[in-house]
């Protein structure tokens, strides 16, 4: 059995008192809500806190609300499994429930939350294993070590982003709202992320994720479809999420894709611009997923071959976009 290393743990019961905790022990000090990506880290020696901010008991991060404007507010305490299920949810985004499902396994889903899927850490086969794995193949940058073992020259950590929520609450135009000591923030939630593996969250350390808010969606219709050699629980080998917003008479008013785990943070596609102002056709499809896997460059950190990956991009672009474009597609 692999045992927690000890650390001090603290129960605050608003956003305000965990910024403070977090901020009196230092930058070593880490937030945990669910616990199903820290605490395996922690076992792994990944990371060592001292200090472990609980946010389980902050009641204000567990609210599902729709404002005034029509947005949806979701707290980042609420669990995967009330995600999915709650019908506030399904109305305004029933891709975003689908999308939760996809996650782990219903154990796990009872625990992790959206802010710690937001959060969730890069992945590597090189780091996400032992202590004794990881002494016997030599350690990397990320932990105990000065070199990525991916590729040697690299001067960053090349860990990919697993998360299944970001791709599509980004494609979706979501904002989140972040509490620290100093006061909040609200920013993109695109902005959040960066592509380093080790530093991937633009994130102080005193700083909280609070809530997400997706603005209305218009008609626009939004779906997420993810590779993985098992139909549950694995994490994605490559995550799509896409958007459409057509008119009545086809063309097509707004357009997102966001690809997941190729790189440290989800990649937003400029291209998918090249939609806007006509139909959506088989032929635009195509043009459109051949261009994108031109560009995507998906490494050796993650499960199925180099290669392969890379030419399931163009059939997972593919293959939303044509779910999105069809009558049959999930609308929002």
């Amino acid at each position: 059995m692999i045992r927690l290393p000890s650390f001090h743990y603290f129960a605050p019961q608003t956003l305000a008192e965990a910024a403070r905790m977090l901020a009196d022990a230092g930058p070593g000090a880490m937030p945990v809500s669910g616990g199903t990506d820290l605490y395996p880290n922690m076992k792994r020696k990944q990371v060592t806190p001292p200090v472990v901010v609980g946010l389980r008991g902050i009641r204000e991060m567990n609210d599902v609300r729709k404002l005034s404007d029509g947005s949806l507010s979701i707290g980042a305490g609420v669990t995967l499994t009330h995600l999915a299920a709650h019908p506030l949810v399904r109305e305004f985004c029933p891709a975003m429930g689908d999308t939760a499902l996809l996650i782990a396994s219903p154990f796990l889903r009872n625990m992790g939350t959206l802010g710690g899927n937001l959060c969730l850490d890069t992945r590597c086969h090189f780091l996400n294993q032992s202590p004794f794995w990881r002494e016997a193949l030599g350690y990397c940058m990320k932990a105990e070590g000065d070199i990525c073992r991916v590729a040697p020259s690299s001067p960053r950590c090349l860990a990919i982003t697993s998360a299944d929520l970001p791709p599509l609450l980004i494609a979706l135009g979501a904002t989140v709202r972040l509490v620290g000591a100093n006061g909040e923030r609200t920013l993109p939630l695109a902005d959040l992320y960066q592509d380093d593996g080790i530093h991937y969250l633009h994130r102080a350390p005193d700083e909280v994720v609070a809530e997400v808010t997706i603005p209305p969606l218009d008609g626009t219709r939004a779906t997420y479809i993810k590779l993985r050699r098992r139909g549950t629980f694995d994490f994605p080998a490559l995550g799509v999420a896409a958007a459409l917003r057509l008119e009545p008479d086809g063309q097509c008013a707004a357009a997102s894709i966001v690809l997941g785990a190729v790189t440290s943070r989800p990649i937003v596609v400029a291209e998918a611009q090249t939609l806007v102002g006509s139909k959506v056709t088989d032929e635009s499809i195509a043009a459109l997923a051949g261009e994108i896997t031109r560009q995507a460059r998906p490494l050796h950190l993650a499960d199925y071959t180099l290669s392969y990956r890379k030419q399931m991009v163009a059939v997972y672009v593919t293959r939303a976009l044509k779910q999105l474009a069809s009558e049959g597609g999930p609308v929002g």
